[in-house]
């Protein structure tokens, strides 16, 4: 399965399905050729769109301002930008992520 993210010259694009009001703030693995990710904000007035680019700023320990969303505003399926210098940084906090969600799902 093709991995959820590309490599663009400005950073790295990724594919993301999002989960709005869920029990907690997690990324819950692939849905798809997208990352699912379960938040607790609710899909109004873009409070969902905005706790999904925090989000991932804090997990791939990038500056908020430097993660933007591209397409589906409205939509459950998103294409979310992350500028950056060093892609190879975002990627990789991303499949150690993917990792550690698999890990989980294959102890429970």
């Amino acid at each position: 399965m093709p991995a959820p993210w590309s490599m663009t010259p400005q950073g790295v694009l990724l594919r993301v399905h999002l989960q709005p009001r869920a029990a907690r703030d997690r990324v819950v693995g692939l849905h798809g050729a997208a990352l699912k990710v379960a938040l607790t904000a609710p899909p109004v007035e873009n409070a969902a769109n905005s706790a999904l680019l925090t989000f991932l700023a804090t997990l791939l320990a990038v500056p908020r301002a430097s993660v933007s969303l591209v397409s589906g505003a409205k939509s459950r399926e998103k294409r979310v930008l992350v500028t950056t210098t060093n892609p190879q940084h975002v990627t990789q906090r991303l499949e150690n992520t993917l990792s550690r969600v698999d890990k989980k799902k294959s102890d429970d």
